[in-house]
């Protein structure tokens, strides 16, 4: 990136990347921005799901020093802790960051842990949104796993996009398909998030998530019964929260 491109705003910046890389592979992307200090601080952030894997093991193998920002909203499955605990240090992951909500806050919102159940948007704001929104404080850039095949207003996702007025999002994976990941775990013999073979392919709270049935969309469980498919960490440009987290 050039030295002028310091100097471009967030949007200016963002495009100039998505015609640089356009036909740019994600370790490349990953590469190349991980190693310009003119792009500023970069964090990842993963939930150590059940496709974070891919995306956690391209990273240790570029920069394992960047750090990774993990939210525990303190209702995660403990399969969850664990894979997040054992995979960190296999891969040997420098710089894992847990965040959590601040207590005063869970004390003042949600003293006994059923806000879920009321007002789950609430519940997300709450424990995943507003601490994200502190742990990024200070960064220039977050790493996303975000991919295209995900739907929704994914299907247009570009490699870079604006986050905010002072900082971006990138999206390595946003080019691969289903079968991608599957082959990059299989060829680099990765372990699995242990509830995916539980019939959970996508992984979040536990008092929100459910295994899915043959024949179900992938993240049918997620929030099942109920009109919430998001947990509103991402938006789209216009400012509206994206319909798949």
């Amino acid at each position: 990136m050039p030295f002028e491109s310091a100097y471009l705003s967030i949007p200016e910046r963002v495009e100039l990347m998505n015609f640089r890389y356009r036909n740019h592979a994600a370790i490349p992307v990953l590469s190349a921005t991980l190693g310009d200090p003119f792009l500023g601080k970069i964090a990842m952030v993963s939930s150590f799901g059940a496709e974070s894997v891919v995306l956690l093991h391209l990273v240790s193998l570029i920069k394992p020093q960047t750090p990774v920002i993990v939210i525990d909203t303190e209702m995660l499955f403990p399969e969850t802790l664990e894979y997040q605990a054992e995979l960190a240090e296999e891969l040997q992951l420098q710089d894992v960051r847990i965040i959590k909500a601040k207590p005063e806050d869970i004390t003042a919102i949600d003293p006994d842990g059923t806000l879920h159940q009321s007002d789950p948007d609430a519940c997300c704001g709450l424990r995943k949104t507003a601490p994200l929104h502190d742990a990024l404080e200070g960064f220039d850039a977050w790493i996303t796993g975000r991919k295209r095949f995900q739907n929704g207003q994914r299907t247009a996702l570009e490699l870079f996009e604006t986050d905010t007025d002072h900082r971006f999002k990138i999206n390595p994976l946003a080019h691969w398909r289903a079968q991608d990941l599957t082959a990059y775990m299989e060829n680099n013999a990765l372990p699995r998030h242990p509830l995916v073979a539980k019939g959970y392919p996508s992984i979040g709270c536990a008092p929100c998530t459910s295994p899915v049935k043959s024949g179900e969309d992938a993240r049918s469980g997620r929030w099942r019964g109920q009109k919430k498919v998001e947990c509103g960490i991402h938006f789209g440009a216009d400012g509206a929260v994206e319909r798949r987290v």
